[in-house]
């Protein structure tokens, strides 16, 4: 194979890929390919287990950044939490639950209800879970209550155990960093605060973030440097999303024959 056909041939799979994420497609194939790719990426994510001794060494480097400027304050947001009664248990199935559950019933809210919005933010949920991989890869990080640092696991002492059992089998203790919570958290957010219509909707999308970040730093399970770069990550994957779906989108538009003008004006009327 010459390197002229190699490269075309790159060029048309990236182009059907292209293609591909700027449609919405039927609710059963978004569903299995969304599910696919996350079972992938959860899998990859649990079975690449870093060095305990350097997840402990990263985790020391991040209290340490912290302490500089005095942003480490989890011990103290968790002590805050456990004071109130029954809310860290609240919060311990706040972090078992949501992340899942809200990011799919916003996904198929907008496959249902905004379907042009929806090719943007499932890419750009796409994109946020490689490159979260790719940093679970590079710099497996300890969760805070496992770090040694006097940060309790307020998770685990339920009936469900994330260090045993078959939980433990898929999920990787030593990939706090970024934290995927606040990635999507803040990917959902931007999806209810941009196509909800009314206010109670945009208001829940405003309130989620922060939410999610209280759960994940009152639980042990991330620092405020994880969800940082949780962040930075959700906004470098939206940017790499958005040329992706509009220029595949604005091909397919270009491709389709001209309407007669009195077809264009009663579909704008209908619309």
């Amino acid at each position: 194979m010459t390197t002229t056909t190699a490269a075309s041939m790159t060029a048309r799979t990236a182009g059907r890929l292209r293609s591909w994420l700027a449609v919405r497609h039927s609710l059963r194939s978004e569903a299995a390919a969304v599910l696919v790719v996350y079972g992938l990426y959860e899998l990859a994510r649990g079975l690449v287990v870093g060095e305990t001794a350097e997840a402990d060494r990263h985790a020391r480097q991040i209290v340490a950044l912290e302490r500089s400027p005095h942003l480490f304050v989890e011990a103290n947001v968790q002590h805050a939490a456990r004071a109130l009664p029954g809310l860290t248990s609240l919060l311990g199935i706040a972090y078992l639950t949501l992340h899942l559950a809200v990011t799919a019933a916003v996904l198929l809210w907008l496959h249902q209800r905004r379907p042009t919005a929806f090719p943007f933010i499932r890419t750009t949920l796409l994109l946020a879970s490689g490159l979260a991989l790719v940093g679970f890869l590079a710099y497996p990080t300890a969760p805070p209550r496992l770090a040694g640092i006097g940060i309790a696991d307020t998770v685990s002492n339920g009936h469900v155990d994330l260090n045993k059992g078959l939980v433990s089998s898929l999920y990787n203790p030593y990939a706090a960093g970024p934290s995927m919570h606040i990635g999507y958290a803040l990917i959902v957010a931007a999806s209810l605060l941009l196509y909800g219509r009314h206010w109670l909707i945009r208001a829940l999308g405003a309130l989620y973030p922060p939410f999610v970040l209280l759960v994940i730093v009152a639980t042990g399970n991330h620092f405020f440097f994880d969800a940082a770069t949780g962040a930075l990550i959700a906004v470098v994957a939206a940017a790499a999303a958005a040329p992706l779906t509009r220029r595949a989108a604005q091909n397919r538009i270009s491709e389709l024959p001209t309407r007669p003008e009195h077809l264009l004006a009663y579909e704008e009327f209908a619309a």
